[in-house]
C-alpha cells in the first residue's frame, strides 16, 4: 500500500524553525475551528485528526526530530537495513503500535516504536474543548512581558503605574468554546479569542534598578482566575544631575573659588529634599564628600546606599576689575612659589 509524505508544517501552518510556542498556538487555533463538537463540515473530523497527528509529531522532541532527519525521502530510510549501533535510528514496519491508535500510516510507519509516549488520540473524542483553552484544573494563561519606564525619584520613593495592556483573551460571550449552541459565536466570529483592553495598576518597589523585573501575579493572559503573571522590565531614566551608581547617588556640585578657600555651608539637593552640609577651608576641586544613607533604598528592607558630592570650583564667565586687582594681590603673596599650594 503507498503510503504518502505528509507535511505536518504544512498542516499546522508554521515554518520549519517554529519554536513549541508557535507550534502550540497554531494547533489550538486550528483544533478549536475544526473539533467535531463545533465544526459542521464532513471532513471537520479527518482535519482534525490530522491537525492532532501533526501536533503529536511537532511538538515531541524526539518525534520532530526523526520526522525533520527523514523528511519527504523517509521511505529510503524506512527500507534501508538497520545500521551498527550509533548510526542513528531505524524505521520498523508491523510491530505493536501500542495507543498510535487512528494515527496515519506514514505516522505508524516512522513513529510506531514511539507510539506508547502518545499523549491523546486523534479522533477528538480525548479532546476537549476545555483542553484547547487550557482551563483545565490547574492550569494557567501565558506569561506577559512588558516594559515600564520611571524617574529615578519614582525609583527612590516607589510608585503605582497604572496602563492599559491590549491581550487575545478568551471570549466573554462564549467563554472561549467559539459556539454558542453549535452556532459560531457572532462576537468572536467562532475564534474563541477576542482582543480585550485591560487596566492594570502595579506597584514598583523602592530601590528598583534598571534591568529588573516586577512580577504582577495574575494580570498575563488567559481567562480571569486562570491569568499568567505579568513581568514588567523595569528601565530608570536618567537623571539631569543626579547618577545613580549601585546603591550610591553621585552628584557634582558646583562651588566658587572663595567658598573653596575659605569653607561654607551649602546647600544639598538630596532625593530626600534638600540638606546642610559643610565644606572646610582649603578644599579643592574634585574632592568628595559623603552623605551616608541618602543614596537608593536597597530591597528587602536593607540599609540604604550613600550620596557622594564631588565639589567642582567654577570660575566666573568674566573677572570685573575689582576681582582682577585682587586674584593679582594673591599672586604676588606667592610670588617666591606660586605653584607651591598644588602640593
Amino acid at each position: 500500500m503507498a503510503v504518502d509524505f505528509k507535511d505536518y508544517y504544512r498542516i499546522l501552518g508554521v515554518d520549519r524553525k517554529a519554536d513549541d510556542k508557535t507550534i502550540k498556538s497554531a494547533y489550538r487555533r486550528l483544533a478549536r475551528k475544526h473539533h467535531p463538537d463545533v465544526a459542521k463540515s464532513k471532513d471537520s473530523g479527518e482535519r482534525f485528526k490530522e491537525i492532532s497527528e501533526a501536533y503529536e509529531v511537532l511538538s515531541d522532541p524526539e518525534k520532530r526530530r526523526r520526522y525533520d532527519s527523514l523528511g519527504p525521502d523517509w521511505q529510503r530510510y524506512a527500507q534501508a537495513p538497520p545500521g551498527p549501533p550509533g548510526s542513528g535510528f531505524r524505521v520498523e514496519y508491523g510491530g505493536d503500535l501500542g495507543d498510535v491508535g487512528d494515527f496515519s500510516d506514514f505516522f505508524r510507519t516512522i513513529f510506531g516504536d514511539l507510539g506508547a509516549h502518545t499523549r491523546r488520540g486523534s479522533r477528538g473524542e480525548g479532546v476537549r474543548l476545555d483542553d484547547l483553552f487550557e482551563r483545565g484544573p490547574g492550569s494557567r494563561g501565558d506569561d506577559v512581558q512588558a516594559g515600564v519606564e520611571i524617574s529615578l525619584e519614582e525609583a527612590y520613593h516607589g510608585a503605582r503605574k497604572t496602563f492599559a495592556m491590549d491581550l487575545e483573551e478568551p471570549c466573554g460571550t462564549c467563554h472561549g468554546a467559539g459556539n454558542i449552541k453549535r452556532q459560531p459565536c457572532a462576537a468572536c466570529g467562532g475564534g474563541g479569542w477576542q482582543r480585550a483592553r485591560r487596566q492594570v495598576d502595579v506597584k514598583i518597589p523602592a530601590g528598583v534598578k534598571s534591568g529588573q523585573r516586577v512580577r504582577v501575579s495574575g494580570e498575563g493572559a488567559g481567562a480571569a482566575g486562570a491569568r499568567g503573571d505579568l513581568y514588567l522590565s523595569v528601565t530608570v531614566a536618567p537623571h539631569p544631575f543626579f547618577e545613580r551608581k549601585g546603591d550610591d547617588v553621585h552628584l557634582t556640585l558646583p562651588i566658587t573659588a572663595p567658598e573653596a578657600a575659605l569653607g561654607t555651608t551649602l546647600e544639598v539637593p538630596t532625593l530626600r529634599g534638600k540638606v546642610s552640609m559643610k565644606v572646610p577651608a582649603a578644599t579643592s576641586s574634585g574632592r568628595t564628600f559623603r552623605l551616608p544613607g541618602y543614596g537608593m533604598p536597597r530591597l528587602r528592607g536593607a540599609a540604604a546606599g550613600d550620596q557622594l558630592v564631588a565639589v567642582k570650583i567654577v570660575m566666573p564667565s568674566d573677572v570685573t576689575p575689582a576681582e582682577r586687582e585682587l586674584y593679582e594681590r594673591l599672586r604676588t603673596l606667592r610670588a617666591d612659589n606660586p605653584r607651591a599650594y598644588l602640593g
